[in-house]
């Protein structure tokens, strides 16, 4: 069965190791294939990778995009360990992360990785003073 990707005006893909941009209309796409594929909304870049659970994400996007591997979990996991000695609270997430990494599923990975993004942003918002999410800080 296909992959039904529809994009938006000008919205780009990333198709294996090939960057598409839509035209000006809307598009529909069915993909058949097995290449890796991401939304340029689910794409960072070095630059847009500022914070540690992103440049985390941007380790794993390199490893499922077909990057080296081996070079790449080097890094991977010494970012990790960085994350997990300054709040311990993020390990159940990691765990997740790790655990689908090594089961060769990296898109799941990437999935996690964005909730690691997203509970990153929760524990700086508490230690900013900006809010309360009612989970346990690191």
């Amino acid at each position: 069965m296909a992959l039904k990707v529809e994009l938006k005006p000008g919205e780009r893909i990333i198709i294996g190791e090939s960057v598409i941009t839509n035209d000006n209309q809307r598009t529909r796409l069915y993909i058949e294939s097995k290449a890796p594929i991401l939304r340029e909304k689910d794409i960072l870049t070095s630059e847009t990778a500022d914070t540690p659970a992103k440049r985390v994400y941007l380790a794993i996007q390199l490893m499922y995009l077909g990057g080296d591997m081996t070079s790449l979990q080097k890094d991977y996991f010494a970012l990790v360990i960085d994350i997990v000695k300054a709040a311990p609270s993020t390990l159940p997430i990691v765990d997740r992360i790790n655990s689908a990494i090594l089961s060769g599923t990296l898109y799941k990975a990437l999935k996690e990785a964005k909730g690691l993004i997203a509970y990153e942003a929760e524990l700086l918002e508490i230690a900013n003073g900006d809010g309360d999410t009612g989970r346990t800080t690191a």
